[in-house]
């Protein structure tokens, strides 16, 4: 896609780098993920995020880097300088007994120091990675035991992190730990070097109010992202979509000014997933075993959620056209409408004080 089609869809959405937009306290960004589709890497995505003005790129797999050697990420830092793109940096499991864990970058511990030196030298205060997913709840010793091989891989590197001043943001990821488990880890771990990537969308996987998980991680979020979620019940239990901002149940507004007021200085990275449901069949038998530490009053509000949501469609690719292109298009479309309502939502939020 060439840029002066890109220029015209980010002016379309209002996001346009040449607007005359005013300054706010809280950053705005996106997760790469979001637009997975394009497979772009690290340039590229540095001059998309400032052809439709935004101020930072969160990267959260390695693979958009194309070298880790020194020069490389000297001259990547200066592109995104000079463009004014903050960078944070990110990956994905370092549980080593995670059914999510790859052995791509080396061992938990070596995929781990790796990032925070690649985190280092592009500046980014934050290396983000994730214990797994849900699917490790169902694995032996459960939740639990994951938490405690993650703790153990983090204190391997804490003396690294701190020298490099790049904190370990693990992330509520994926439907594997609701947020009191979280705090456990972080608080296990060591929280001067270890915070957490809050993620609202990855909220409601656990069966939590993206508000009360918001509110239980506060004192250790140093990044975020942020989706919508529509949810609503079926007869076993409820379903599970994520939306572009303002298109869900989550009162994204509201979530932005309790960042503003309890974690200053942390910006917002929308990270937009779209197009599928997931089901949580909790009135089957057998669902609530791998959930031992769930709350009644935490999982009364998710309900009261799904009591107000309809269900919605899944993305399908309209007839005859190419796959990929739609799904570009369509990624790109969730992201954009999404950024445009989260920087209505800051200004006013930055107004109001």
């Amino acid at each position: 896609m060439s840029s002066l089609t890109l220029a015209g869809a980010a002016a379309t959405v209002g996001i346009n780098a040449n607007a005359q937009q005013p300054r706010t306290k809280i950053k705005l960004g996106f997760d790469n993920f979001s637009i997975r589709a394009f497979g772009w890497k690290a340039p590229r995505l540095i001059e998309y995020a400032a052809e439709i003005g935004v101020e930072s790129v969160f990267i959260t797999n390695l693979d958009a880097l194309e070298s880790f050697e020194d020069a490389y990420l000297k001259d990547l830092r200066s592109r995104a300088r000079d463009k004014g793109v903050d960078l944070l940096l990110g990956s994905w499991s370092i549980c080593p007994t995670s059914r999510a864990f790859r052995n791509t970058w080396g061992t938990a511990e070596e995929h781990l120091a790796l990032g925070i030196r690649l985190a280092k030298a592009l500046e980014s205060p934050v290396f983000r990675c994730v214990l797994g997913t849900r699917d490790d709840r169902r694995t032996p010793g459960g939740i639990e035991k994951r938490i405690e091989d993650t703790v153990r891989v983090c204190q391997s590197v804490r003396s690294r992190a701190l020298d490099a001043g790049v904190k370990i943001a693990i992330e509520n990821h994926a439907g594997d730990m609701q947020s009191h488990e979280l705090v456990t880890l972080v608080e296990a771990a060591g929280k001067d070097y270890v915070g957490v990537t809050f993620d609202s969308g990855n909220a409601t996987w656990t069966l939590e109010d993206p508000m009360d998980s918001f509110e239980r991680l506060a004192p250790y979020i140093v990044c975020t992202h942020l989706r919508d979620s529509m949810i609503w019940e079926y007869e076993d239990g409820a379903k599970v979509a994520w939306t572009a901002i303002g298109e869900g149940c989550t009162d994204t507004k509201a979530l932005i000014a309790r960042l503003y007021k309890r974690c200053p200085g942390v910006g917002v990275h929308t990270e937009i997933i779209s197009g599928f449901s997931v089901d949580f069949p909790y009135l089957k038998p057998g669902f609530w075993d791998v959930w031992p530490g769930a709350r009644a009053a935490d999982f009364a509000r998710f309900l009261a959620l799904a009591k107000k949501g309809k269900p919605v469609p899944p993305f399908r690719p309209p007839e005859g056209v190419n796959r990929q292109a739609a799904e570009q298009d369509y990624q790109k479309s969730e992201l954009e409408r999404s950024l445009k309502r989260c920087r209505e939502f800051i200004q006013e939020v930055c107004a109001q004080g």
